[in-house]
């Protein structure tokens, strides 16, 4: 008998890899209006609910941008230049006075999914490099550090030793950042990831999500993931009068 629930899941998966076919054949470019949660589930004969998830989880990526009242479009895939400063999380907390730690939990070569195919810009189904990080000040941790990593730019990436050097530091050396786009939300942890950062379900979390660039290409693409308690971001601008 055929579980209900995976069937659901199936159709709703099944959304995303057509609309991401399209995306990476060309068929779609950025700027152009997706169907409608409606048509969608018209076109897929699914509700219109499973049309929505599979909508909703292409925005959260920053494959798909909504606009209220006008419509779902193609997510400008142009990077932008960051308004705050990129630093290795071991220098920031270093600074403070306060001391760092970390656990590595995985370093790994992995066959690349096809939704991480499009945020590393290579081939589906390639070897990619995977590391998760926990980053504690004081023994106490304020990030979950999960990243992707395009060997073509970063080789000998896994074979680092993570707890005497940060991704950050190592890929700032090999491939100098020269261009990043992220965004930033808040979310409610799943199971898992509240156990890992040791909060309760209730806790919100700060996720920032960051694709960097070096001259020859996409080099990474990371999730951090913060206690909201423990953790917030913010920037200094220096506005200077046009001349």
């Amino acid at each position: 008998m055929i579980n209900n629930k995976s069937s659901v899941q199936a159709r709703f998966v099944q959304i995303k890899s057509a609309l991401l076919d399209k995306i990476e054949s060309g068929d779609m470019c950025p700027g152009d209006r997706v169907q409608s949660e409606n048509q969608l589930a018209a076109s897929f004969g699914v509700s219109r609910m499973t049309a929505r998830r599979a909508l909703t989880e292409l925005v959260t990526e920053g494959i798909l941008a909504r606009t209220q009242g006008v419509g779902t479009f193609v997510s400008d895939s142009r990077p932008m230049s960051s308004i705050l400063e990129i630093r290795s999380i071991d220098d920031e907390i270093m600074q403070r006075g306060h001391r760092y730690s970390n656990k590595v939990l995985g370093v790994d070569a992995i066959y690349a999914s096809q939704r991480q195919s499009v945020w590393l810009g290579v081939a589906a189904n390639s070897v990619i490099f995977h590391t998760k990080v926990l980053h504690m000040e004081n023994e106490l941790i304020i990030q979950l550090e999960d990243r992707i990593v395009n060997p073509a730019l970063a080789p000998q990436y896994i074979e680092q030793d993570f707890l005497q050097t940060t991704a950050n530091h190592y890929l700032s050396k090999v491939a100098p950042l020269t261009q990043a786009d992220h965004s930033v939300e808040a979310i409610l942890p799943n199971k898992g990831l509240a156990n890992i950062l040791d909060i309760d379900l209730t806790q919100p979390c700060l996720k920032i999500s960051r694709r960097t660039y070096s001259s020859k290409g996409i080099v990474s693409y990371a999730r951090l993931y913060h206690p909201g308690n423990r953790y917030r971001i913010g920037g200094h601008l220096d506005f200077h009068p046009s001349h």
